[in-house]
């Protein structure tokens, strides 16, 4: 696993941007697994620059999401679909048929076997895109004793609802349950990129970089065992980490 240390949190966004074009445009019918949360914002508006600049052309793009809620609606300006909408998907040239975002709405055990079919059809992604929660969690892998391998639904840990409430207007509105890649999903990528800022995430960050150890307590920590996995942060958390790379 690599560390980047860039000077700021939109050189790390740029950095994630310019490597997701490099992917595109050395393979245009590219697999994504794509993210969601503020962590992922920036990146998503270098793409669209990118993009209207005439460097990328996503026509043959195909892209998985990593979760969603359970019983949110495509349409709920919370949900996750609407986010990839928002953010990218309604800004580029990529087919809509294309993209992948679990339904929240429905049976959410039909769901699952659908979103277990979805990444796998026509192999697995060829780059994964990753942020990381406040117990390091990635997707909604929370922090337990077991971890699943594929895509399943997860009760939400505390800690993830307070992180997630800003969001919405109170806590009590936060869904309690998601559907999430698991592991073994997130793991299979060819190529996997981190991004992570901010004070909230240092001990995660500090679990993940610092040392070896690799724990189910703290998800992200698998990444080490990725062969082609890298963390981008930027300099104020790399010293907050206590990080000298």
């Amino acid at each position: 696993m690599k560390v980047i240390v860039t000077g700021s949190f939109d050189e790390s966004s740029r950095m994630v941007a310019q490597r997701i074009t490099q992917i595109i445009t050395q393979k245009p019918a590219a697999k994504l697994g794509l993210a969601t949360g503020g962590s992922c914002e920036g990146i998503y508006a270098h793409l669209v620059e990118l993009y209207k600049a005439g460097q990328l052309d996503f026509s043959q793009v195909r892209t998985v999401n990593l979760d969603e809620y359970v019983g949110m609606s495509p349409d709920n300006p919370l949900s996750y679909r609407k986010y990839m909408n928002s953010n990218l998907f309604d800004h580029v040239n990529i087919d809509k048929a294309n993209t992948y975002v679990p339904g929240g709405m429905g049976d959410p055990e039909e769901e699952i076997k659908t979103f277990r079919s979805k990444v796998r059809e026509g192999g697995w992604a060829d780059f994964q895109l990753l942020g990381i929660g406040v117990s390091g969690h990635i997707g909604f892998n929370e922090a337990r004793d077991t971890l699943q391998a594929s895509a399943h639904l997860e009760e939400l840990d505390e800690s993830t609802i307070r992180a997630n409430s800003r969001y919405f207007e109170d806590e009590s509105q936060v869904p309690r349950r998601a559907m999430t890649m698991g592991m073994g999903d997130i793991l299979s990528a060819e190529e996997i990129m981190l991004i992570a800022s901010g004070p909230s995430k240092v001990e995660a960050i500090r679990g993940l970089i610092m040392d070896d150890t690799v724990t189910t307590h703290n998800p992200s920590t698998f990444l080490k065992l990725h062969r082609n996995a890298t963390v981008v942060i930027d300099r104020e958390l790399a010293d907050w980490v206590g990080w000298k790379g």
